[in-house]
């Protein structure tokens, strides 16, 4: 019985690697696209580091340059600058592959929880990393220049600069997917919503712990990270119920 079995069995396996391997390319295809039009096309790979770069630039004296100290790093840095970009504007494109890969498995009143889960989670990601760069990096970077003893000449690397901008933007953007989290663990019954109000005190202390770890040690970019994940578990909390409702399985008839 379990040999008739096993060729259906090996023939689904195969056709899931398939799948993937057809959402990968997908996936893949498009942020390679993307890259190719902003390194190439507009706006060019050096204006997006530009970009990026120009929050440092607003803090420090006039006329001063970040330098470069790899042969290649002028030209391998707004690369990878380029590309997390296209991968950022491609997170929704990314995140449906994932979806339409899971969905044929899902019944009807889960799929509609995906859907505002995978723009919810692009959406917030997006804003994280937009917080980020447009209000703590003006606060931080002013901060460490005008700390800065007077007898040094404040030259950032571009290369430990990307570096330090691209943990920072990684961590508001998954900060700012508290809410889904919260969500999806009530949604699959791992907590209930009194359990992680229960806990509040312990998160709260959490979050600053995580905002002194991943921050520069000044007091105002550790409560623009804490501060947000705080109000963000809130929301989750409020948000966790309705989702519950919504996508719960329909009452079986007798």
């Amino acid at each position: 019985m379990a040999d008739d079995n096993a060729p259906g069995i090996q023939e689904t396996f195969i056709s899931h690697l398939i799948e993937l391997r057809t959402r990968l390319v997908r996936a893949s295809a498009v942020v390679l696209v993307v890259f190719l039009v902003l390194f190439a096309v507009w706006p060019g790979a050096a204006a997006v580091y530009d970009f990026l770069a120009q929050p440092m630039m607003n803090a420090l004296p006039e006329g001063s340059k970040m330098i470069a100290t790899g042969v290649i790093t002028p030209f391998m840095v707004p690369m990878k600058v380029t590309m997390m970009l296209a991968l950022m504007i491609s997170l929704p494109w990314v995140l449906y592959q994932a979806w339409a890969f899971v969905a044929p498995g899902l019944y009807t009143y889960e799929k509609r929880l995906v859907a505002p889960l995978i723009i919810s989670s692009s959406a917030l990601f997006i804003l994280g990393v937009a917080f980020c760069y447009y209000f703590v990096f003006g606060t931080v970077f002013k901060f460490i220049n005008e700390f800065a003893p007077k007898s040094i000449s404040v030259a950032p690397d571009i290369e430990n600069y990307f570096d330090f901008v691209l943990t920072m933007c990684l961590a508001f953007g998954l900060t700012f997917e508290v809410p889904v989290v919260v969500i999806v663990l009530v949604r699959m019954g791992l907590v209930t919503v009194e359990k992680l109000k229960s806990i509040r005190p312990y998160v709260i202390v959490g979050a600053f712990v995580i905002a002194a770890i991943v921050t520069p040690p000044d007091v105002m970019s550790q409560l623009f990270l804490a501060i947000p994940l705080c109000l963000l578990y809130e929301i989750g909390l409020l948000l966790a119920p309705f989702f519950q409702k919504a996508t719960q399985a329909p009452e079986e008839t007798v």
